[in-house]
């Protein structure tokens, strides 16, 4: 299974030529970049969007890995902030985003000659609340995951397989993610939830999301970490620090991490699913 996909996987990026690749640093875009670059050389570029809704520990993530692959890696710098249909946080948030970083993607491949980029979108993500793969697709991304049918348990295992060695790295999407729908959100309050979840990790927890709302942090691990976590933690430093960072209030939450927690409370009707078109190999950036 894993050799039919990855022949499948390095044919469709060969159709290419040359390509840019979003590349966050998660292990979807990751896989993409390695594959894309075994196969393309110096034809494929890994391109990483900075903002203030980048953790700065995921950008390093992201340098080293696009060095051990050996991809050239290029930054650039995105401003959907300045954009209040984003700012404002609605429940299509995602999709502004995209767009803002997708319409930046093109312009820097458009200047390079490069006619495709390619995105990390897993086939598991269609059928998730994803906004955003509606503004890649308005703008000719290729999503070459999706395309062969893999899913995000497919992706580890290739991954793994290639010897990649953060195929079982935890999601972590950006740091917007982190607020409900409806809450403002600010440069500042970025920052604050940045620090508060890098602060965790330093303390040796690396699945887990700080949610924000209005003043109160809210944080997340998995359930069988939670027992763990109240008995090992100074629990009286820990909220003091956490407020050092602009919190009020410090929680934890009993049910514990569960990736698109957020979205529970969106009406059915609202959601849906995000059927993705899929393009052709002769698809490239209008």
């Amino acid at each position: 299974m894993i050799h039919h996909q990855l022949q499948r996987l390095r044919s469709l990026i060969n159709e290419m030529d040359t390509a840019l690749i979003a590349y966050s640093g998660g292990i979807d875009s990751t896989l993409v970049a390695k594959v894309a670059y075994d196969v393309l050389g110096d034809g494929a570029v890994a391109v990483t969007a900075v903002s203030p809704s980048l953790l700065m520990a995921d950008l390093e993530d992201a340098r080293i890995q696009a060095a051990a692959i050996g991809i050239r890696h290029q930054l650039i710098e995105t401003q959907e902030l300045s954009n209040p249909n984003y700012a404002k946080n609605p429940v299509n948030r995602c999709y502004f985003c995209k767009s803002e970083l997708h319409d930046c993607l093109r312009s820097l491949a458009q200047g390079l000659g490069y006619p495709y980029v390619m995105d990390g979108v897993n086939a598991d993500d269609l059928s998730d609340y994803r906004p955003g793969i509606a503004a890649a697709q308005e703008r000719g991304v290729r999503s070459p995951l999706a395309e062969v049918g893999m899913t995000k348990l497919d992706v580890r295992q290739m991954a793994k397989h290639l010897g990649l060695p953060w195929w079982n790295k935890p999601a972590q999407p950006c740091l917007s993610s982190r607020f409900p729908y409806g809450e403002e959100i600010t440069v500042e309050k970025l920052q604050r939830v940045g620090h508060a979840e890098h602060y965790l990790r330093k303390l040796g927890w690396t699945e887990l999301r700080v949610r924000s709302q209005g003043d109160t942090a809210r944080i997340e691990l998995p359930p069988s970490q939670i027992q763990d976590f109240v008995m090992g933690t100074n629990l009286v430093t820990l909220v003091a620090d956490l407020q050092g960072f602009g919190f009020r209030y410090i929680t934890l939450d009993l049910e514990g991490f569960r990736s698109g927690k957020l979205n529970q409370g969106l009406a059915q009707a609202s959601v849906g699913s995000i059927d993705l078109e899929i393009t052709s190999p002769s698809t490239s950036i209008p």
